[in-house]
């Protein structure tokens, strides 16, 4: 199985512990890598436990915040 299957996989909600079997992988930590790296996966886990109540989407930092940083 190649990467991209996985990942398709993985967006198509298959469980990870299924995935590592299909990959040969002896635990699901050596598949973490797709995960790790998939920010769609990411984002969509962020939006199922953003408060209610709260507008959805990226942080965007204030403009004194970012030229305090780069002040540093």
């Amino acid at each position: 199985m190649r990467h991209s299957t996985a990942m398709a996989l993985l967006h198509a909600g298959v469980d990870i512990s299924v995935i590592a079997l299909w990959l040969g992988h002896e635990s699901t930590e050596t598949t973490q890598i797709y995960l790790h790296a998939d920010m769609a996966i990411k984002e969509r886990a962020l939006t199922r436990t953003a408060p209610s109540g709260s507008t959805p989407g990226r942080y965007t930092a204030p403009d004194t915040l970012l030229a305090f940083l780069q002040a540093l």
